[in-house]
């Protein structure tokens, strides 16, 4: 099948390395589903670039945190498309820089639901539309984890680091659970990557600050990620799952 058939749905896909994943499935030939949890004017933004530079691409609603989204996300890519055969789990959030000493119930509940169970949720739903046990014709998922799984964020979020630790784990288990139903299941770790999301913690100069701490004393792009995010979706990656790929410059 060629690439112009086939369906990506990105979770988190309006901004920073989502929406570099979408326009890059878009240019490999993907017809892309955009979600978004409440930034419509984002994900209506992209999805008009990517139909203006000639791809396929619709928006949808949808927080990965609420099951009830979750199950609407994907039955309204069935809706449009019939089918999905790449699906990455990008979704995520980080709080604001604090000790475990300082942190509360309310937001350890929230980092575990939406980093979490909402990946598990989305696994859930995607599986059920790619496995061959299902019916399915098979497909790539790629999991979006952190650096910060291995490095454990120690003084910022630890929070944050075991969320991520627990989609490297749900990666290396769900690839096993399902490889012989054609699916491959891989992830990447980001490393400090120049997006929106350091702001959206607290730390808009955490990239200026971490600069020459890291091994390549340069920060890594959203079109960096996406590119690893696009080979394992790729059949170039067709005999890798449960793997683990860093794009963290060495960190």
């Amino acid at each position: 099948m060629s690439e112009a058939q086939k369906v990506l749905l990105v979770t988190g896909g309006s901004r920073g390395i989502g929406a570099a994943i979408c326009r890059l499935g878009s240019r490999a030939g993907y017809r892309v589903a955009v979600n978004y949890a409440t930034n419509r004017n984002a994900a209506d933004a992209l999805v008009a670039e990517i139909r203006a530079a000639g791809g396929e691409a619709f928006p949808v609603k949808g927080n990965v945190g609420v099951e009830s989204d979750v199950v609407a996300m994907f039955g309204a890519v069935d809706r449009a498309y019939g089918r999905l055969d790449a699906f990455v789990n990008n979704a995520g959030i980080v709080d604001l820089k604090a000790r475990v000493d300082e942190m509360y119930v309310a937001r350890l509940e929230r980092m575990m639901r939406v980093n979490v169970v909402g990946a598990f949720l989305c696994a859930r739903e995607a599986v059920k539309r790619m496995s061959t046990r299902h019916g399915g014709s098979g497909g790539a998922i790629v999991n979006v984890s952190s650096a910060a799984a291995t490095l454990g964020s120690p003084g910022e979020y630890v929070d944050y680091a075991a969320s991520k630790g627990a989609v490297d784990t749900l990666t290396i288990g769900l690839a096993r659970e399902v490889a012989l139903e054609g699916i491959r299941v891989n992830a990447v770790r980001p490393g400090i990557i120049d997006t929106e999301i350091h702001a959206s913690g607290g730390q808009p100069d955490r990239v200026e600050r971490f600069r020459d701490m890291l091994p390549m004393k340069r920060a890594g792009t959203a079109d960096e990620v996406a590119h690893a995010v696009l080979y394992l979706l790729s059949d170039a990656a067709s005999y890798t799952t449960g793997a683990i790929l860093n794009v963290s410059g060495g960190r």
